[in-house]
C-alpha cells in the first residue's frame, strides 16, 4: 500500500510538472499585448466604460434555490466539529442545519441535487433588460460561473451547465441577446478561480452525530467534475496552487470570452495565477484589437497600475483615483434570501454619485428570485433610481472628476471602512455634504441630502484652491431662476422656492 501511495504521489507530481511547463506556453491570440506587467500597462481604458458609469449585474444561479443567500453550496457541507488544537467547538454553518432539515444529509442529497431544482421559470431577460435600461444602466453583467462550478453558458468543456441541466437554457447567451437589443454593453463574471479550494468542504464528513464518518457526496468519483478533486495539503488559499487546475481555469474562461465576445470580464479575486492570468488578459485585449472592437474591460480585485480596472467589492475609493475603477455591490445579499433587507433607492443614488465623483463606475447586483423575476420591493427601489436618473443623468454619464470630489462632513475625519478596504459603499450624509462631476465647463454639484437652507459651496470661492469663476447656475429638473452670489470664500445659492421631489438635488454650475 505504501508503495502504491508513493507511486501515485510521483505520478501526480509528474503530471503537475508537465502541466506547469505547458502553462508557460498557453495558447493565446498574439498581438500588441504580451503577458507581462509592462506590456499590459499599454492598456487604454475604453471611452464607453468611462462614460457609462452605471452597470447592473445578475448574480444569480442554483444557489438561489434554497432562498438562504450567498455561499450556500459551500456552507451546506460545513458541519460543526471540535477543534482539538484550539480546544473549542465550532458550531455548524446555518446552511448545513437548513439543508439537513429541508433536503436531507449531504451524503445523500448534495449540491448536485439542488441544481435540477433551479428552473428559472419566471425569467424574462428581455423585459428585465428594458427595465434596467430605463433605470439608467449602460452595461449589463451576467454571472458566468460562481464558486459552485456550475456554468451558465453552453460549454463544450464542462457538462455541469445551464443548457444541460436546471433551466436548460443558455443563460449567458440569452442575457447577451437582450442586452444587445437594448443597446447595452455586455459582460460576464467568473468566480471559478476560487472554486477549487472553496468547494473542498464537499469532500468531508460529519465528525459527530449518527452520520459521523459518512463521506459527503463530493467524495464520490462520479461527481468530481462538479466538486473538483481533493486539494493537496496546504492548498487552501483563495486561489489554488495546483497548475492542473490553473490550466483548466484558463481553458474554460477563454472558452467563455471567445464564444461570447464579451465587452467586460470580471474575476472575483486578484489577478488569477500570475502568468496564467496575465496570458488570459493579453489574449482578451489582443482578440479585441484583432476584431477592431470598441475596447474591452478586464476587472479584478487588485490595484491596476493602468493594466486593468481595479474592482472594489462593497467599498469605494477614498479619493479621486488616477485610473478608472469599479465598485461591485448588491442591493441586498448576493443571492436571494428570504426576509433580507435591501438598500433604499436613495442610497443607491448617493452611492453612484460618490463613486462617479472619484473616477469610478458602479456595478450593482439586482437580486432575483430563484424563479428569475424581481419582487415588488426590488421594483420599487429601481423606480426611485429611474426617476432620479430621468432628471439628473446628464450629471453622471460622460463626466470626469473635478479638482476635488466633494466637501462636507463626509470627506473629513475618520470614515467607516469598506468590507475589502477603501470606504464603505453605503454611508450616511448630511445636508452640507456635496459631490462634484465635470463635463466641459459645467460643474455638476450634488447636494447629497435634501437642502434645508441656502446651499454653500466652499470649493467655489474665488480665493480657494480651485480659483474657479462662475457664470451661471441652474437646478436640474427645474426651470426656477436661482439667486446666487460668489465671493472670495464660497458660492451661496439661495434655497430654491420649490425643490425637485428627489432626496439628492443637483445644480449645474457653469464655469467661465
Amino acid at each position: 500500500m505504501k508503495r502504491l501511495k508513493a507511486f501515485l504521489v510521483l505520478a501526480l507530481a509528474s503530471v503537475s510538472f508537465a502541466v506547469f511547463a505547458q502553462n508557460k506556453d498557453l495558447p493565446m491570440t498574439e498581438g500588441k499585448y504580451k503577458p507581462t506587467d509592462e506590456s499590459l500597462k499599454q492598456y487604454k481604458y475604453p471611452d464607453w466604460f468611462r462614460d457609462a458609469k452605471f452597470g447592473i449585474w445578475s448574480h444569480w444561479g442554483p444557489q438561489a434555490v434554497p432562498r438562504q443567500g450567498d455561499w450556500y453550496a459551500r456552507g451546506m457541507y460545513e458541519r460543526g466539529y471540535y477543534d482539538c488544537a484550539k480546544e473549542t467547538y465550532r458550531k455548524p454553518n446555518g446552511y448545513y442545519n437548513y439543508h439537513v432539515e429541508h433536503y436531507g444529509h449531504p451524503s445523500e442529497f448534495g449540491y448536485k441535487d439542488i441544481i435540477p431544482l433551479w428552473k428559472a421559470e419566471r425569467w424574462n431577460p428581455e423585459e428585465l433588460m428594458k427595465l434596467y435600461k430605463r433605470v439608467g444602466a449602460k452595461y449589463f453583467v451576467s454571472m458566468g460561473t460562481h464558486h459552485d462550478n456550475f456554468f451558465l453558458w453552453n460549454s463544450k468543456l464542462h457538462k455541469w451547465n445551464s443548457v444541460n441541466m436546471g433551466p436548460k437554457k443558455d443563460v449567458v447567451g440569452l442575457w447577451q441577446q437582450a442586452a444587445k437589443k437594448e443597446g447595452l454593453y455586455f459582460g460576464v463574471s467568473e468566480h471559478l478561480g476560487a472554486s477549487y479550494t472553496w468547494f473542498q468542504s464537499s469532500h468531508r464528513s460529519d465528525q459527530v452525530g449518527n452520520k459521523a464518518g459518512v463521506p459527503y457526496d463530493g467524495t464520490n468519483p462520479e461527481y468530481q467534475d462538479l466538486y473538483h478533486g481533493q486539494a493537496e495539503p496546504g492548498d487552501n488559499g483563495w486561489l489554488t496552487k495546483n497548475p492542473v487546475w490553473q490550466r483548466q481555469w484558463y481553458d474554460r474562461i477563454r472558452e467563455l470570452i471567445d464564444d461570447y465576445n464579451v465587452d467586460l470580464l470580471y474575476s472575483d479575486s486578484g489577478l488569477p495565477f500570475e502568468d496564467v492570468g496575465r496570458t488570459m488578459i493579453a489574449h482578451y485585449y489582443n482578440s479585441d484589437l484583432k476584431a477592431k472592437g470598441k475596447g474591452v474591460v478586464y476587472t479584478c480585485k487588485q490595484t491596476s497600475d493602468g493594466r486593468w480596472v481595479h474592482d472594489r467589492e462593497r467599498g469605494v475609493a477614498e479619493g479621486i483615483s488616477e485610473f478608472p475603477w469599479q465598485t461591485d455591490t448588491s442591493i441586498g445579499d448576493w443571492y436571494y434570501r428570504t426576509g433580507q433587507k435591501y438598500m433604499t433607492g436613495e442610497e443607491v443614488v448617493q452611492m453612484l454619485i460618490d463613486i462617479v465623483s472619484k473616477n469610478g463606475n458602479l456595478l450593482l447586483n439586482i437580486v432575483q428570485t430563484p424563479e428569475g423575476d424581481l419582487e415588488q420591493d426590488v421594483l420599487d427601489i429601481l423606480e426611485v433610481v429611474a426617476a432620479w436618473m430621468q432628471d439628473n443623468s446628464v450629471a453622471i454619464y460622460g463626466t470626469r472628476p473635478w479638482k476635488v470630489y466633494g466637501e462636507g462632513p463626509s470627506v473629513q475625519g475618520n470614515q467607516e471602512k469598506g468590507h475589502f478596504g477603501g470606504l464603505k459603499d453605503v454611508r450616511k450624509y448630511q445636508t452640507s455634504d456635496l459631490r462634484f462631476t465635470l463635463k466641459g465647463k459645467t460643474l455638476y454639484t450634488f447636494c447629497m441630502e435634501r437642502p434645508t437652507g441656502d446651499i454653500r459651496i466652499q470649493s467655489l470661492g474665488l480665493k480657494t484652491i480651485t480659483g474657479a469663476k462662475v457664470s451661471s447656475i441652474k437646478m436640474l429638473g427645474s426651470e426656477e431662476k436661482l439667486k446666487w452670489i460668489q465671493n472670495d470664500g464660497e458660492v451661496v445659492i439661495q434655497k430654491p422656492a420649490r425643490l425637485p421631489k428627489h432626496n439628492t438635488v443637483v445644480f449645474a454650475v457653469k464655469l467661465k
